[in-house]
């Protein structure tokens, strides 16, 4: 499955990019304005170049701190969105006023090599199960403020997301059930007070809790840190049951398990190491006379 990979609108990304450049900003930069005041900066090009081979995302978000500084910059990417690039790969050309290429670049290189990293790593993970029908999602794990662009670098990798909020679905978990006296009260009350449209997930770690989330008639039943031969066993039992009922395996997942979870024939696998696991690729941008 090709995943369409979308940006946050400009309503919700904008206020996240102008509080990172006043965070790197403050008062003003000594450096550049001192040399190329404000108003009177000339016009100057720039580039970026990959220095170590990986999976490119974020130019567009790159674009918009500069635009946001002075929109007169034209930022143009010469590599798509996902795009594997050797090292010395030139990804973008940039032209404007130079005091807003200079300010600019911290922030928008910062946001490329992590956005980089994460999509470089998720491309690594799709490929290993490429051929099969699992599909690999993230997950919560995200870093506060920069959630919705971790899970838009996942997306440019090729994984589905998984919930952006709390608000966007149900998963019941091991506390929610103990705190709520058991899985079937704790789904009687949720079923009765959710909008419609919103599907019901259980979190379930035996064989015995997959077998009560089947009871429930729980819409995805994730099977949550179990050996391969216990998932292979839940999915038996699921798809005896119901053709309707999604099922997602989740925990410890790592390159090396990866295939041996989707060759189970679970419908998702969930990680969070795509996010958490991943470094960041390393660019640069250098000015052109």
């Amino acid at each position: 499955m090709t995943i369409a990979a979308v940006m946050p609108p400009l309503l919700a990304l904008d206020p996240l990019l102008k509080s990172w450049l006043l965070e790197d900003i403050g008062r003003g930069d000594r450096t550049t304005q001192s040399l190329f005041p404000q108003g009177t900066s000339e016009i100057g090009k720039a580039c970026w170049i990959v220095k170590e081979s990986g999976s490119i995302a974020g130019l567009p978000i790159a674009a918009r701190v500069f635009q946001l500084l002075d929109e007169r910059v034209v930022f143009t990417p010469t590599v798509a969105e996902g795009e594997s690039c050797d090292r010395g790969t030139k990804i973008a050309t940039i032209e404007g006023p130079l005091d807003s290429l200079l300010m600019g670049e911290r922030v928008a290189i910062n946001l490329g090599m992590r956005l980089s990293g994460i999509a470089t790593l998720t491309q690594k993970y799709v490929a290993e199960i490429a051929d099969l029908p699992a599909q690999l999602v993230d997950t919560r794990k995200t870093t506060p403020g920069l959630r919705s662009l971790e899970k838009y670098a996942t997306q440019v990798g090729g994984a589905m997301n998984q919930r952006m909020g709390l608000d966007d679905g149900v998963i019941i978990k091991d506390n929610h059930i103990a705190l709520a006296g058991g899985l079937k009260p704790a789904i009687a009350k949720i079923r009765a007070s959710i909008p419609y449209s919103l599907t019901i997930e259980v979190e379930a770690d035996t064989l015995d809790l997959v077998r009560e989330a089947l009871d429930c008639k729980a819409d995805i039943i994730m099977l949550d840190n179990m050996s391969v031969e216990m998932m292979e066993e839940a999915v038996a039992w699921i798809r005896d049951t119901s053709d309707r009922i999604k099922i997602e395996a989740s925990g410890n997942v790592t390159l090396t398990n990866i295939r041996k979870v989707a060759e189970t024939g679970v419908d998702y696998i969930s990680s969070s190491a795509p996010i958490t696991r991943s470094t960041w690729l390393d660019l640069s941008m250098k000015t052109i006379d």
